[in-house]
């Protein structure tokens, strides 16, 4: 099946980066879809904090309100699908989704997010996101000056440590098996009071996504209220890499101060683009790039 009308902008990801480019656009009186599968990456998380307004709500509260207020503009219109290719043509785009629905569009947005890979550790896909958490800022007054835990090693530990101790006193590095730190920073840690642990995990132990304990493979327990953690991560959508779209070295989409990526007439915003993953961030990036392309498309006409 085709849909022949030329759309200005599809949006691909009806989160939070993607809702806010299409209230710029639906307030620009563009002709916009917004395709979306309904999973976004926070799904789990039970509240959301640092976003002004909306601190202490839950996240799928601020998406339904959000996609309330986003409908009310008339050239917007959600679909619940996934995209899964996109091909260019003398128009700009075309975008098939699962479906079988075609779409033609001048520009893209791309707002899809990352897929979390998780830790192959029991239990912990079920604490990701509840008290298993990626960011002090969002979520680390929460469980402040309480028994907190690091699952990570090398630098990336390190630099988690400096940052973490911050929130809680009581603060102990997790390397899941032997320490791969150098002498200095082993010695830093343990200077500020921070535990460094080697031992290889058997499983989380936790009551519906709260973690208790972590059970060791040798027997053994530690008591935790929350463990920090930063995952690998693979983007949400191969459509930007297909399209020829550059990946940075972290592995999020290049983009300008413009939202642009590599590809001409394809913008990106949110998760997929940065490691700042926040709330106000995604929606303050999603902002930018309908503005942006709205003024490409202004150019382009003018």
């Amino acid at each position: 099946m085709t849909n022949n009308f030329q759309h200005d902008v599809i949006i691909i990801g009806g989160s939070y980066a993607g809702l806010s480019a299409a209230m710029a656009l639906g307030r620009s009186m563009r002709n916009v879809i917004v395709i979306d599968s309904g999973k976004p990456c926070n799904r789990q998380t039970p509240y959301t904090h640092n976003f002004i307004t909306h601190d202490g709500e839950t996240p799928a509260a601020i998406a339904q309100k959000a996609r309330e207020e986003v409908l009310k503009y008339p050239t917007v219109q959600l679909i619940n699908d996934t995209a899964l290719s996109a091909g260019k043509n003398e128009n700009g785009f075309e975008i098939i989704t699962a479906n079988g629905t075609a779409y033609s569009t001048k520009k893209i947005i791309i707002a899809t997010g990352v897929l979390d890979i998780m830790d192959d550790i029991k239990g912990f896909a079920e604490c990701w996101g509840i008290s298993i958490l990626h960011c002090p800022y969002c979520h680390g007054y929460e469980v402040k000056n309480r028994p907190m835990g690091i699952i990570a090693n090398g630098d990336m530990a390190f630099e988690m440590c400096k940052i973490i101790q911050h929130w809680s006193q009581s603060l102990t590095l997790f390397c899941n098996g032997k320490s791969t730190l150098s002498d200095e920073q082993h010695q830093q840690l343990t200077g500020h009071n921070i535990s460094v642990v080697e031992k290889e995990i058997e499983q989380l132990i936790h009551d519906n996504g709260y973690v208790k304990h972590l059970a060791f493979k040798d027997g053994s327990m530690q008591s935790v209220d929350a463990i920090f953690s930063r995952l690998a991560f693979e983007q949400h959508t191969d459509i930007p890499e297909k399209l020829g779209c550059a990946i940075n070295e972290q592995g999020y989409l290049q983009i300008d101060a413009f939202q642009k990526t590599s590809i001409a007439g394809l913008y990106a915003a949110g998760d997929c683009t940065t490691m700042m993953r926040a709330l106000s961030v995604a929606v303050s990036m999603g902002m930018a790039a309908g503005a942006m392309a709205n003024k490409e498309l202004i150019e382009e006409n003018f």
